[in-house]
């Protein structure tokens, strides 16, 4: 089992930052790779970035150029950097952590980017 616990999102205004961090515990072994999905109302899920535990990174090309995927090893965390935030980046973030094809997914934090 892997627990994931977000943090960090919030109320912003459009053109701001907001720093989401994600720390997981339990069965880290083979965990890869790590990332964020946000969910908008209506919307389906979506992904919006992923790293994995070498360091390499996808971004969903709506956000590439705007946020920053991260992750310390060590400290089983991955951050996500969000800058030049928008109210269509409006949306509940979810953390997510791949092993062996099974997603886990933390509860969920709630970003809200006013115009």
């Amino acid at each position: 089992q892997v627990q994931l616990v977000e943090s960090g999102g919030g109320l912003v205004q459009a053109g701001g930052s907001l720093r989401l961090s994600c720390r997981a515990s339990g069965s880290m072994f083979s965990i890869n790779p790590m990332g964020w999905y946000r969910q908008a109302p209506g919307n389906q899920r979506e992904l919006v970035a992923t790293i994995t535990s070498g360091g390499s990174t996808n971004y969903a090309d709506s956000v590439k150029g705007r946020f920053t995927i991260s992750r310390d090893n060590s400290k089983n965390t991955v951050v996500l950097q969000m800058n030049s935030l928008k109210p269509e980046d409006t949306a509940v973030y979810y953390c997510n952590a791949e092993k062996y094809a099974f997603y886990y997914w933390g509860k969920g934090i709630l970003v809200n980017v006013s115009s």
